[in-house]
């Protein structure tokens, strides 16, 4: 299975991130998906964290309304999340895995080993006609467990990837493409996401059965120098030219 077209969703967290190490109102993260949705974007993708250090639960909504982009709501697997979710419906979620002291997710989600807790909430969240996702390391026993849980989307983590050099960065490429064209054997739609650069993301881009890139980070880092429309365009381009 081959995707006509990759999707870029881009994750705008750290605009509010700068927004919060001042206090007020900017810059708005709203403003930032609106931005996404000019340039082409498909969709926005946010990560309500327990400790509210970026997105605050007053922006989702604002997001929703502010333009026509589906919004994938990044979730731990808490019932304070479960009942937001419910509260918002955005079109997707994603559970992920959540400590307070981290800076940044860290590696993918348990899956395997928190079924019992995931199945209520994945059940709960599709239930409601929100599309559940799961983001999980490209490992064939996590992929198992989605299937078991019967989400229809994973995420896989592609931060070893961006982080390794040389023969393990090929060995990661491997290992995520191998895991991308499983899930898609199997039914499941796989997207990928986490640590993407200009200098990265065309290998990853070029898995054929990958549906969706999430992009964040950097894209946000970028639009300090050259602005988010001119980010997001180039990040769209390269993914373009590896398809």
């Amino acid at each position: 299975m081959q995707t006509s077209r990759l999707r870029l969703g881009v994750n705008i967290d750290h605009v509010a991130t700068i927004r919060n190490a001042r206090g007020g109102d900017h810059p708005d993260p709203v403003r930032a998906a609106e931005i996404v949705a000019s340039v082409g974007g498909d969709g926005i993708t946010a990560h309500l964290r327990e400790d509210r250090r970026h997105i605050r639960d007053g922006d989702l909504s604002r997001i929703q309304s502010a333009t026509g982009l589906p919004l994938n709501l990044e979730m731990a697997a808490t019932d304070e999340m479960l009942a937001i979710a419910l509260s918002h419906a955005p079109h997707a979620a994603c559970i992920v895995p959540e400590k307070r002291e981290e800076r940044t997710t860290e590696g993918g989600l348990d899956a395997a080993g928190q079924h019992n807790r995931l199945a209520p909430i994945v059940t709960r969240l599709s239930d409601a006609g929100i599309r559940v996702s799961l983001f999980i390391e490209p490992e064939e026993r996590q992929l198992d467990a989605a299937l078991r849980l019967g989400v229809p989307v994973v995420e896989f983590h592609t931060g070893e990837y961006a982080h390794a050099t040389g023969p393990e960065r090929a060995r990661e490429l491997k290992r995520i493409a191998d895991m991308a064209a499983l899930a898609a054997k199997n039914g499941i739609e796989p997207h990928a996401g986490h640590g993407l650069t200009y200098d990265n993301v065309q290998p990853i881009a070029a898995i054929p059965q990958l549906a969706e890139l999430n992009i964040g980070h950097y894209l946000i880092g970028e639009a300090v120098f050259v602005g988010l429309e001119t980010a997001v365009r180039r990040m769209r381009d390269l993914m373009d030219e590896a398809r």
